[in-house]
């Protein structure tokens, strides 16, 4: 028999006969065995070439080939429910479930979502981005199927059983809302299988056909029923007796399996098995989707990240996230060489103070890399914490430390920081503990879409009392913050920064300077128009400021540096001396902006002709695209401000030509 084709080879395609005959995940269930594996390489490799053109997930998606097409072969899907957590893994269900003509454009403005999204195919049921919601949403589905069944005060039989399956990873179980739902679960018994999806945390024993084996029998029909024959039967003795038996029945299989924490939390355990095995994984989805009702269920299974694919497999990082890639060598494509990255700056600069004070630790949830403190992890490996998918945890450790007079840099993406919003205030802000709050990816971040916008950071923290708000509007002006973050110790303090490379205007400082708190800075001075920037869009608005002075009308350009406190001299002058006061930020409405106008509406600002326009992003979720495509979709490029000065200042303003 000839060799199969190398499906990595050089061409403008991968071959993909099977794969071609597939439009939705009803047609794989017209497979045999072996040619759902032919099926799991040819979507590998298309996976693989797609990814190579948009970039994107890429590692997660190739460890699950094989378990994605197992599930779509023996499940009915949409009818049963198949969630995914995160989302990010799941490129090779997109291509089953009908948008593969649409693959090419992931990420892309206009094109498909980097994750699940509901509103963009029935196969996704539930949307997600953040990690850890699947089982919590998977039992919402399975307790709201039985509802209706109760409603309609029948039985369901096999024939019109719903099931749901929520496959979540290893390394979102190291979230407690995972555990939350799990424990909610195991105290129900509505049907819900949980599959682990384990490729890194090497909890599992070695797997291998006797383990293959023993998930197959104990996942079986006759052995469940005789399982829950001798449960009953142990029923009926003295208390003593049967909680003897149930413990035996659990220890014996905790042996077996390995998996007594999730028999505690009342799950039924199946595993660990190869998640690469079609052979293992096929006849075990069988069996639990025609197991009778009971404990939920957890099914273990082993990937590898990037698996398939050699350049992946050898990554440190089995290419979690990549940029445009060549299929062959795996090489990714490189921006030309720039200013510094403000993660890059960020590491740097929380490197250089931690130098100095030996108190400065760094705290992230699991984005080492994704916020830079793995750069500060090769300097300080002993003050570093990476706590795992657990932000609530980060933020509360961190007050822990605060309170033994440690300096703590929580490092959490906006977006991130979110889900840890009741620790900020109760645990940080309530008690006045200096922390501070490093949010990288503040603003529009691009292809992750609006998942993983930093828009809500200015308006969720601006609320809460005494805390220090601080925004870079370029790489310098970062580094200086990091320095004063590190020398305020009153109470917390909070510095967000934009995802990608700063502006390359002056190099950046081997240690910051401590700016004075609540302190802004004026940029140049004009005539009726006043801008203040708050963040990154500084150099758009001095963008702004030539257009509108080639015009006629010499602006004013301030940056703020502060939310809280505010700068409240600055902005009482520029509303006193100025026609027209606009604010700009990078986040959402009920943020900075409109904190300068809570200032100046108890100062009589208002009452004395001042027009007022603050700058915000609009009331919508704004989809992924470049981000340059995405301000200008906002109306926060020099353009809109442009526009907003002269809309303020009537049509006469707005009809001066420009000068050539």
């Amino acid at each position: 028999m000839a060799n199969p084709p190398n499906p990595f080879a050089p061409g403008a395609l991968p071959a993909t006969p099977l794969l071609d005959r597939v439009r939705v995940p009803a047609d794989l269930r017209n497979f045999s065995a072996e040619q759902l594996r032919q099926l799991a390489d040819e979507l590998r490799a298309e996976t693989v070439h797609a990814v190579s053109q948009t970039g994107g997930h890429l590692g997660a998606s190739l460890g699950v080939v094989e378990l994605t097409v197992a599930i779509h072969a023996v499940f009915d899907t949409p009818r049963d429910r198949l969630i995914w957590d995160v989302g990010h893994q799941t490129y090779p269900h997109k291509i089953l479930t009908g948008r593969r003509d649409r693959i090419r454009t992931l990420r892309q403005g206009g094109g498909l979502s980097g994750f699940t999204r509901r509103s963009e195919s029935e196969y996704d049921p539930f949307g997600a981005a953040h990690s850890s919601t699947s089982i919590s949403a998977g039992l919402g589905m399975a307790v709201a199927r039985d509802l209706k069944h109760a409603a309609a005060r029948r039985a369901p039989s096999r024939r019109d059983e719903q099931n749901v399956i929520a496959v979540i990873g290893d390394g979102a179980m190291s979230a407690g809302m995972a555990y939350e739902a799990m424990n909610n679960a195991g105290a129900m018994r509505s049907r819900l299988i949980v599959v682990l999806n384990d490729n890194d945390m090497s909890i599992a024993p070695p797997v291998g056909a006797m383990s293959a084996y023993l998930s197959r029998l104990i996942s079986s029909r006759p052995f469940l029923s005789l399982r829950e024959m001798m449960a009953k039967l142990a029923r009926r003795f003295p208390a003593p007796l049967e909680r003897a038996a149930r413990r035996a029945d659990e220890y014996a299989r905790g042996l077996l399996t390995g998996g007594t924490l999730f028999e505690e939390l009342g799950f039924y355990y199946v595993g660990p098995v190869d998640g690469h095995n079609l052979d293992h994984l096929l006849p075990l989805l069988r069996n639990l989707r025609d197991a009778e009702d009971g404990a939920p269920i957890l099914l273990h299974v082993v990937t590898q990240k990037g698996k398939g694919y050699a350049p992946a497999e050898a990554s440190a990082d089995k290419y979690h996230a990549v940029s445009k890639f060549n299929v062959i060598t795996g090489t990714q494509a490189k921006a030309p060489p720039g200013p510094p990255t403000y993660t890059k700056v960020f590491a740097q600069s929380l490197i250089a103070e931690a130098e100095a004070d030996d108190r400065i630790v760094g705290i992230t949830a699991a984005m080492p890399s994704g916020t830079g403190i793995d750069a500060f992890q090769k300097r300080f490996p002993r003050r570093t914490f990476d706590v795992g998918i657990a932000e609530q945890h980060a933020v509360t450790f961190a007050a822990g430390m605060a309170t033994e007079g440690m300096k703590p840099f929580v490092a959490i993406y906006s977006t991130f920081l979110q889900r840890a919003y009741d620790q900020v205030v109760h645990d940080v802000a309530l008690q006045k503990l200096p922390v501070r709050f490093a949010m990288d990816r503040a603003g529009l971040v691009g292809a992750d879409g609006a998942t993983h916008a930093g828009a809500y950071d200015i308006a969720y923290l601006g609320c809460i009392p005494e805390m220090v708000l601080m925004a870079s509007a370029d790489e310098v002006e970062l580094a200086h913050m990091v320095a004063t973050c590190a020398a305020y110790d009153e109470g917390p303090t909070a510095l967000r920064f934009p995802r990608g490379e700063g502006f390359g205007l002056e190099p950046v400082p081997a240690r910051g300077t401590v700016l004075e708190i609540g302190r802004g800075r004026v940029l140049r001075e004009g005539g009726k128009v006043a801008i203040l920037s708050y963040g990154a869009r500084l150099q758009e608005c001095l963008k702004a400021a030539e257009e509108l002075g080639a015009r006629g009308l010499p602006c004013t350009v301030a940056d703020a540096r502060f939310a809280k406190p505010l700068d409240t001299a600055l902005v009482e002058r520029l509303a006193r001396e100025h026609e027209v006061l606009i604010t700009i930020e990078e986040g959402s409405v009920c943020g900075f902006g409109a904190l300068v106008m809570q200032h100046l509406a108890w100062k009589g600002a208002f009452d004395h002709g001042l027009k007022f326009r603050p700058m915000v992003l609009p009331d919508a979720f704004i989809d992924h695209d470049t981000p340059k495509a995405q301000y200008e979709a906002a109306g926060l490029s020099a353009r809109s401000v442009v526009e907003t000065a002269l809309a303020a200042l009537g049509a006469e303003s707005a009809a001066r030509p420009a000068r050539a």
